[in-house]
């Protein structure tokens, strides 16, 4: 598995001051995709334990609200394990900060079974539309996209959108 990149202090993926993370590789490919250059598998850098280790030292500081792992596709098959590892460290050590994914894939048709789902906070998810574009949408780039309340959904074993 590899990743394209680390944002130190994003304010754009999630509320709050963040760190975020970009996985490399994604097949869906969607028209117009923001993050294009991270479509190939074989791009970025190696993600590794001290990779993990160094997002965890970023989120250390008490100005930064939480977590943003983003992509490419964090929940493809070759990312799920390392995106598993990663959001479960996270968690553990910084239970009180949010986690937030973007993902293609969809929380009820594709990741219902998945480990990840226990630590994540906020699930954007649902592939990019071009022709569904809306810039006044917070947290995601398309109307067909959801941000869902993961924690409540699971709970209620239905979707249950995040409102802030």
């Amino acid at each position: 598995m590899r990743y394209n990149k680390i944002r130190k202090m994003d304010i754009s993926n999630g509320p709050g001051i963040r760190v975020s993370i970009f996985m490399q590789g994604c097949a869906f490919h969607c028209k117009n995709c923001f993050n294009s250059e991270t479509w190939p598998f074989d791009g970025g850098e190696e993600f590794t334990e001290e990779v993990i280790n160094k997002v965890l030292e970023l989120c250390n500081s008490s100005h930064i609200a939480g977590l943003s792992i983003l992509g490419g596709e964090p929940m493809h098959p070759k990312n799920i394990e390392g995106t598993t590892k990663l959001a479960k460290a996270f968690k553990e050590k910084y239970p009180d900060k949010t986690l937030w994914i973007w993902s293609g894939f969809l929380f009820d048709k594709d990741l219902k079974d998945k480990e990840v789902l226990n630590y994540i906070d906020v699930l954007v998810d649902g592939q990019y539309k071009d022709e569904l574009h809306d810039f006044r949408l917070k947290w995601r780039g398309s109307s067909n996209q959801r941000v869902i309340d993961v924690k409540k959904s699971l709970k209620k074993n239905e979707i249950v959108l995040f409102c802030d």
